[in-house]
């Protein structure tokens, strides 16, 4: 995350499963959350990963186009459901893995 954040070649973006009335203690103790453009609270939404609406909305939102975006997950359930909207993802395993997903689609840090 911080190597693309520092790159300024991408936007960044995040979509999380975490309830409206606890995401602020999330912001306070996770920096790495301010290294996001803006995030998407589906306890804020009122609906959540993996429906088809959460990514709908991220997509509106941030103006976003499926095909020209990734999206990354360490729940294999939630990439397929990005994928059925023509988002590309990719299954977080590892930081080695992630990389090399990342390379192959042109995306090199």
């Amino acid at each position: 995350l911080d190597q693309l954040k520092e790159s300024n070649l991408y936007k960044l973006y995040a979509l999380t499963n975490w309830s409206a009335e606890s995401f602020h203690v999330a912001l306070e103790r996770f920096d790495f959350l301010k290294q996001f453009e803006g995030i998407i609270v589906s306890g804020e939404e009122k609906t959540r990963k993996p429906f088809a609406k959460i990514y709908e909305i991220t997509l509106d939102r941030f103006q976003l186009i499926a095909g020209k975006s990734i999206f990354i997950d360490d729940n294999f359930e939630n990439i397929q459901a990005a994928k059925k909207l023509g988002i590309n993802a990719i299954h977080f395993k590892n930081t080695k893995q992630l990389e090399n997903d990342l390379s192959n689609f042109g995306i090199t840090f």
